[in-house]
């Protein structure tokens, strides 16, 4: 698959991508391997794969220990701000 000058310009404004004239070759040549490889995945058969909730579905997973790693610092945090009440930190209103 060729792709046009023009045809990268239009990806790329779908994308909201802002090209520079020195990124225009370099997009040119991987953007139709990209769009051949999706191409090929296309092809694959999947009629008859079962669709999972989880990748580890029946399997348990290693999980870390549930232990504390750092102490409680938010008011030493909250030191630096401007206003704070209630262990909160108060911002000015920007929408009305």
């Amino acid at each position: 698959m060729s792709l046009t000058r023009d045809d990268v310009l239009d990806i790329a404004r779908l994308a909201r991508l802002a090209i520079t004239p020195a990124e225009m070759p370099g997009l040119s040549d991987s953007l139709p391997k990209i769009l051949t490889f999706v191409e090929q995945l296309s092809a694959a058969q999947t009629a008859d794969v079962e669709p999972m909730a989880h990748p580890l579905d029946g399997q348990s997973q290693r999980l870390r220990s549930d232990t504390v790693s750092e102490t409680d610092a938010h008011e030493r945090y909250q030191q630096n701000a401007a206003r704070v009440e209630a262990s909160l930190y108060l911002v000015p209103k920007v929408i009305e």
